[in-house]
């Protein structure tokens, strides 16, 4: 109990003292804009990202009750989650792109670098689901063929 306090206590500390480096770092300006930042963020996850993630493990999902794709629905899902988070981590530097004070600081293409990760994402993951789909198919053709074994 003595040290879940003490966790506790070190946490709320280091938690005041990051603030108190905000409110050090910021203008006043800025820290009004922050938590308008900050709330068009959380407002953007839920009315957004949330019901998209969920419609689309939702379709997934459906698609995988078919007759054997429970087999390759880990190569769709993975795709799918890569290609999410390639994007969410490339939003700022796409929306960035050669504006503010520095120019040079963002100087590629990200645009065009961020579309040749996506299409290599997507033609690994097809590549995994064909060859997923293709080797299980074969199994189970030989299976009912009653060549098992070299009888």
């Amino acid at each position: 109990m003595k040290a879940r306090i003490a966790l506790g206590a070190v946490g709320v500390g280091l938690g005041l003292w990051g603030l108190w480096l905000l409110v050090d770092a910021l203008e006043v300006p800025a820290l009004i804009r922050l938590p308008i930042w900050l709330g068009g963020a959380v407002l953007a996850d839920d009315f957004f990202l949330v019901p998209l993630t969920v419609s689309i493990g939702w379709l997934v999902t459906r698609w995988s009750i078919g007759p054997d794709r429970h087999r390759t629905v880990g190569a769709v899902r993975t795709t799918l989650l890569y290609v999410g988070l390639t994007t969410l981590i490339a939003i700022p530097l796409l929306l960035r792109q050669g504006k503010g004070v520095n120019p040079t600081v963002l100087p590629r293409d990200y645009l065009h670098d961020w579309l040749l990760l996506e299409a290599t994402i997507v033609v690994v993951g097809a590549v995994v689901f064909f060859v997923q789909r293709s080797r299980f198919t074969f199994r189970r053709s030989r299976a009912s063929s009653g060549d098992i074994g070299g009888r």
